[in-house]
């Protein structure tokens, strides 16, 4: 890994990204919606993953199994995020109407983005490690993780589609979705995208320095756990949703899918 051809592809998207979520940012901007990034964030290792597959030096088909798998988790939640805020727009996401009044002005946004576009390429290792790899044979632990990964995109789609199903049909906006996936945990699409970037991350065990990419999934749960993720939304909820949302909080899991609570 010191030598300059191993890392050119890396240096290429530590380069490019910037460059794009800059773009993005001056269109956010001009429209007023900074909901954008979640898409471009998600869709950006759509570009990362077949980039470093189609220029790697590593196994073709470890390469090309990493990149589909990794493909397919970016342009599934992409697009989901993507046609979710154009539909929505004007309306911006809660999360960001919050943020707007914590940091005023589009400078503090830029900053922001280009770090969001720093952390895409960070969660781009699996994909970047696992191409460099030459072995001639595929590890039973890739395809564990990667198998993980899978039945993690699996779970955060169905709880998306529930959730998107039941926003689709109910009236009151003050109803809280509390069946299918959503009985056993408040936050389900966030734990199964824990679990998609936990099953990445010990897919690239076994590459060469592979072991750095367990930052992956635990950046993920930091944002997931403390930041944007749960914080921002139970926030908005219980703005929104009031007593309704409480007694839910009583008796549903956080995160880990859990039977509910009985008798609250």
């Amino acid at each position: 890994m010191t030598h300059s051809p191993y890392l050119q592809l890396l240096w290429i998207a530590l380069a490019g990204a910037p460059v794009f979520f800059a773009v993005v940012w001056l269109i956010s901007v001009r429209i007023r919606n900074y909901g954008l990034l979640d898409a471009i964030w998600s869709l950006s290792l759509a570009v990362l993953a077949p980039m470093y597959a189609l220029f790697g030096s590593g196994l073709p088909a470890r390469r090309a199994l990493f990149a589909a798998v990794g493909t397919a988790w970016s342009l599934r939640l992409g697009m989901y995020i993507l046609i979710r805020v154009l539909r929505h727009h004007p309306a911006e996401d809660p999360r960001y109407r919050t943020l707007r009044e914590r940091w005023p002005g589009p400078g503090m946004f830029l900053l922001f983005f280009e770090l969001q576009a720093l952390i895409a390429v960070v969660f781009s290792l699996p994909f970047f490690f696992a191409s460099m790899n030459a072995t001639a044979q595929i590890d039973v632990l890739e395809i564990a993780g990667l198998a993980l990964a899978v039945a993690g995109i699996a779970g955060e789609s169905v709880a998306d589609l529930q959730s998107q199903c039941f926003k689709r049909r109910e009236r009151d906006r003050k109803a809280v979705l509390d069946t299918g996936l959503w009985r056993y945990s408040r936050h389900p699409n966030y734990f199964f995208e824990s679990l998609t970037w936990w099953g990445f991350a010990i897919a690239a065990l076994v590459q060469p320095y592979g072991w750095i990419a367990l930052v992956c999934p635990l950046l993920m749960l930091y944002f997931l756990l403390c930041v944007t993720g749960i914080p921002l939304t139970e926030k908005h909820s219980l703005a929104s949703r009031g007593d309704a949302y409480r007694a839910y909080q009583l008796r549903t899991s956080r995160f880990i899918p859990w039977p509910p609570k009985a008798g609250t």
